[in-house]
């Protein structure tokens, strides 16, 4: 099968920030990383089945200072693209620049 991402993935275990916007609320989850690519992420989530469909996210994700493969990310936004029993993937808005 061809691979078909577009970015790099890096399989780093980073704090996240989550804002879960849906059409009734705003609410707010502290999660890990399971990866990280310029055009999304995977967090891992046991309340995968709890987001709908059609939620829109603000992540903000804190990396270590000695983290050598990725540099500062700011702050993006992202949709929900699939979720599973381990966690959620979130494709961001725009291409992230995390590259040193």
């Amino acid at each position: 099968m061809k691979e078909r991402r577009l970015y790099k993935r890096f399989s780093d275990k980073l704090l996240v920030r989550l804002e879960a916007i849906t059409s009734s609320k705003i609410r707010v989850l502290h999660v890990k990383t399971k990866d990280i690519s310029a055009g999304g992420i995977f967090i891992y989530t046991k309340e995968a089945s709890y987001i709908p469909d059609d939620t829109r996210f603000i992540i903000d994700l804190t990396i270590p200072s000695k983290n050598k493969k990725l540099k500062n990310f700011e702050k993006c936004a992202g949709t929900l693209v699939r979720s599973t029993s381990e966690g959620i993937a979130i494709r961001f808005n725009r291409p992230a620049k995390l590259l040193v």
